[in-house]
């Protein structure tokens, strides 16, 4: 028997958020299927409500005013037991065809959960971003990555509720115009899909992905287990305070605030002539500096505080919320952090979190 739609007024939106920090919901709804996103989507348009979707909250900033409109949580699970899904021959652009197995999970799952299943079962691809909070459906839309691994070289394709065609439709990793940190979900068809689900090619007995520097000297060249290499990311996240913990007072974050800003090598040469040591990643033709080098650098060290914000004592990206925060609190240091590496470096540094009821 299906649930019927509940449809709650005057929600705290805080609760919902890694944050912990925002206002009230006008309306509010946990679509646990298909059915009710669309549901919601109708009753959002009838009544000209601006609509919000929600996933696990874990990048976002909610305003403290709230929201003047519908929130709709996406709470969609799935039954991912790794044993019951077909194995078959995927072809994927990027690597060729290979043996992977196909398996679907809803937008609602708990993306660490999924992660953890997936290392279970010795299926690859995944182990990497272990730790993420979040749900699944998320993933896509920032194309969430770490530690060398993003989810746009295993996702096969999203589905998804078209709020223009007012269908349900299928979107290929080709469709979702992945780069880094970004899909057509966050930039140019920003609010027009609702993941619904999304399906992943993982390969099955395959061996860990060991490219990113901590994890190489982590293991010293050696080729590590799956549950090995989740162990290892999971430590280096705590040591950082990016796994949700209630008793770690860094971990109301939002995770990484900033992006790592993408640089033309002009650029590098300049910041290289007023500092001797500079951190870089190629990034094809470009460059990626650490943006927590530039945060650092610019005077805001790790552990920094005015009034209820401040930065994480273990990780200079993380901006937290210190005990009894405000949105514009957090929006004062985000800005005061923007303006000074701007000044200081002549860099613009973009903010990762979705800004809410602003």
């Amino acid at each position: 028997m299906k649930k019927t739609i509940k449809i709650q007024e005057n929600v705290q939106l805080a609760p919902f958020t890694t944050l912990k920090i925002g206002g009230d919901a006008r309306y509010f709804i946990r679509a646990e299927n298909e059915e009710h996103v669309i549901k919601a989507v109708e009753f959002a348009d009838k009544n000209g409500l601006k609509l919000f979707v929600l996933g696990g909250g874990s990048n976002v900033l909610i305003s403290d005013e709230g929201f003047d409109g519908l929130v709709l949580q996406i709470g969609i699970s799935s039954k991912f037991q790794v044993p019951c899904f077909e194995l078959k021959s995927v072809l994927n652009s990027k690597h060729g065809t290979r043996n992977s197995k196909l398996i679907r999970v809803g937008a609602g799952e708990d993306w660490d959960d999924f992660v953890a299943c997936c290392v279970e079962h010795d299926l690859a691809g995944v182990e990497c971003l272990s730790g993420i909070p979040g749900f699944v459906g998320g993933t896509p839309v920032q194309n969430v990555g770490a530690y060398g691994q993003e989810v746009a070289e295993t996702i096969v394709k999203v589905r998804c509720f078209d709020r223009m065609s007012r269908k349900i439709v299928t979107l290929s990793n080709t469709d979702c115009g992945f780069t880094y940190r970004t899909s057509i979900f966050n930039s140019t068809h920003r609010d027009r899909f609702i993941v619904l689900s999304a399906t992943f090619a993982l390969r099955q007995n395959g061996e860990a992905k060991i490219v990113y520097k901590d994890l190489l000297d982590n293991f010293g060249g050696g080729q590590p287990s799956l549950g090995e290499v989740r162990d290892a990311v999971l430590k280096i996240r705590r040591a950082k305070s990016m796994v949700i913990d209630a008793d770690d007072p860094n971990s109301k974050s939002a995770g990484s605030f900033f992006k790592n800003p993408i640089l033309e090598i002009e650029k590098l040469k300049e910041i290289r002539a007023v500092f001797e040591y500079v951190p870089y990643f190629n990034f094809g033709e470009k460059i990626k500096i650490p943006a927590a080098w530039l945060i650092e650098n610019a005077g805001f060290h790790k552990g920094f505080a005015t009034n209820n914000v401040g930065i994480s004592s273990n990780h200079t990206l993380a901006l937290i919320n210190r005990g009894d925060a405000t949105a514009a609190e957090m929006i004062v240091l985000k800005e005061s952090i923007q303006k000074t590496v701007a000044a200081k470096f002549g860099i613009d540094l973009q903010p990762e979190p979705v800004f809410v009821g602003f």
